[in-house]
């Protein structure tokens, strides 16, 4: 098994796609990007050249992924979200040389309308509320909302807001353990 595409979806050559990834219609693949395995594209995704994305992210429809933006394993982009990659841009001033680059860890959730402004990391599991607008590095389990984002809180792996008792939380759900140490949330197991 290979891929599978819309007929609309333009794959350029020389694209890496990983097996059983999904891309949608009206989608574009640069000749440079290289996506993982078990990936969704939606409808009117766009990925740049100099782009990777790993294995099992879900991006929703009408995302533009451009050049110098990573993503890591398991990563949800939430629909029309954005990501950008040049600071300060302007029509009449060429800033290709200036790429800052953008990377989201592993099991990150974006939510709608959301905008990452380049240069930043987002720290593994966060989670980014809709229509967030994140201009600073974001904590691993951070939960984070508003324009400029603020952290409200931590995430357990599974998305569910953990409830912090002297410095210990157990999910909700999975009842996975976390610890608070130095500031960062980190799970029991590690």
């Amino acid at each position: 098994m290979t891929y599978q595409a819309h007929s609309s979806a333009i794959i350029d050559e020389g694209a890496q796609i990983g097996e059983a990834t999904k891309i949608w219609h009206f989608s574009h693949v640069c000749g440079g990007a290289q996506i993982g395995a078990k990936c969704s594209l939606g409808q009117n995704v766009f990925v740049g050249n100099d782009v990777k994305i790993g294995n099992n992210v879900k991006i929703q429809n009408n995302v533009s992924i451009y050049d110098a933006v990573y993503l890591e394993d398991d990563v949800f982009c939430g629909p029309s979200m954005v990501f950008t990659n040049v600071f300060n841009p302007r029509s009449h001033v060429i800033r290709k040389h200036e790429y800052r680059k953008t990377l989201v860890k592993r099991g990150v959730s974006i939510g709608a309308n959301a905008t990452i402004v380049c240069g930043n990391t987002i720290g593994e599991y966060a989670f980014i509320g809709a229509g967030s607008v994140i201009n600073k590095e974001v904590k691993a389990y951070a939960l984070m909302v508003g324009v400029p984002a603020r952290q409200i809180g931590w995430v357990c792996q599974c998305g569910v807001k953990l409830q912090f008792v002297q410095n210990k939380a157990s999910c909700a759900e999975c009842h996975s353990d976390y610890h608070l140490i130095n500031e960062h949330c980190v799970p029991a197991s590690k």
